[in-house]
């Protein structure tokens, strides 16, 4: 068997999404998820320029050797953009030899460690009030865990909370827009939410909550601190990560676990915080982080210091991305848990897939390969559109982390 050819499906069912095809010589062909919010176009470009050429003629069934070649054969290597392409082909190409072998990609990975992949849901509110029955709405549809977010008084926005009646905040059409923030503000408000949520749902949910680095370590470390007794599931992202000794002191001060990493591309974006305990869950996506291939030695790396999974897995990942996190979930064996959004009925038209979520836990089905495929007739019906995240700014004008 031998790739044929390579194509790049470029479509905006309600938000940005590149899709890379792959199709082999035996009529064969595989999807990888090549989606970088806000940078699509970049990704996009970097297949078509650099990797498709070079995958033409080659055999899919050797995902490391081809992995090797795209990784360590370019002088420049690591970053979002490359990573992501990497990521779409190798996924890509592990979904061609789950097809070709008849068999589910998991099958490829080890095999099933669990029964389902139990996954987390996103509510919100403009209040503490709103975001408590939002908590309660999402247990009330089955599931076991969730994370609370809620708008603070004081800040006309706040990371997590959408607009209007969305289910999460997408990036915007057009240039960015701009958003106040204020941690003080956050870190008086954010303990008096769990309390209320806690107070609402009791012990038996888990719950988890998203700083997205907008904190210093000392900072994070206080209210780490002072969610103890809220039993978080974990405290996301609560600083930027290029400093990894900051995660040394949020340590040292709290027993709240912490989660990072949806924004790393290698091992070495994570290696001293897992090495050194740092973290409880990693958080890198199958695409960003560059695929099957390296995730799986990541995770494997990662349950040496009692580190466990935790994908990220928001909307601005396509459904093959999705599929991909719950074939690699399923049969690890230092899974943690999964993000689910849901994604939009056109979305769901346009990637069709065999995985289904029931009662707290999805299910990657049973399908050779991912299990995913994409209607480019529907999906050409769905033009590109430029959108950006909002930029974030202090009370003072200050520009602060997204």
């Amino acid at each position: 068997m031998k790739i044929q050819n390579a194509s790049i499906i470029i479509c905006s069912p309600g938000r940005n999404f590149v899709t890379l095809k792959i199709e082999t010589d035996e009529g064969i062909h595989g999807l990888g998820d090549a989606t970088l919010n806000g940078r699509e176009l970049a990704v996009a470009s970097y297949l078509s320029e650099h990797l498709i050429p070079c995958l033409i003629g080659r055999d899919p069934f050797q995902t490391e050797d081809i992995w090797q070649y795209l990784y360590r054969g370019a002088y420049w290597r690591r970053g979002p953009v490359t990573m992501a392409a990497i990521g779409a082909v190798d996924v890509a190409l592990w979904d061609i030899k789950g097809k070709a072998l008849n068999t589910p990609v998991y099958n490829l990975l080890g095999g099933k460690s669990r029964k389902g992949v139990l996954v987390y849901a996103h509510a919100h509110g403009a209040t503490v009030e709103e975001a408590v029955d939002d908590v309660v709405r999402h247990i009330d549809l089955g599931y076991l865990a969730v994370r609370a977010q809620s708008g603070i008084l004081g800040l006309e926005s706040t990371y997590g909370v959408p607009k209007g009646l969305q289910s999460y905040e997408p990036a915007e059409r057009g240039l960015p827009s701009e958003s106040r923030w204020s941690s003080e503000l956050y870190l008086r408000h954010t303990p008096k939410l769990f309390q209320k949520v806690r107070e609402a749902v009791g012990e038996n949910v888990h719950l988890l909550h998203d700083c997205h680095h907008r904190l210093t370590p000392i900072e994070a470390a206080r209210l780490g601190k002072e969610l103890e007794p809220f039993h978080l599931f974990w405290l996301e992202d609560p600083v930027p990560a290029e400093l990894q000794d900051g995660f040394k002191l949020i340590r040292e001060q709290t027993t709240t676990p912490i989660a990072t990493g949806e924004v790393f591309n290698t091992i070495w974006d994570a290696h001293d915080l897992i090495q050194q305990q740092w973290i409880d869950y990693i958080r890198m996506s199958i695409v960003h982080g560059g695929g099957f291939t390296p995730l799986k030695k990541i995770a494997d790396f990662a349950a040496l210091y009692h580190v466990r999974t935790g994908c990220h897995g928001a909307t601005d990942l396509s459904p093959v991305t999705m599929a991909a996190a719950l074939h690699f979930g399923i049969a690890i064996h230092n899974f943690g848990i999964q993000e689910h959004m849901p994604h939009s009925a056109e979305t769901d038209e346009v990637f069709r897939h065999q995985y289904r979520y029931e009662a707290g836990y999805m299910y990657p089905g049973n399908a050779p390969g991912l299990g995913v495929d994409i209607d480019e007739k529907l999906a050409s019906k769905y033009p590109y559109q430029r959108a950006y995240l909002p930029i974030n700014r202090k009370l003072d004008g200050t520009l602060t982390d997204w």
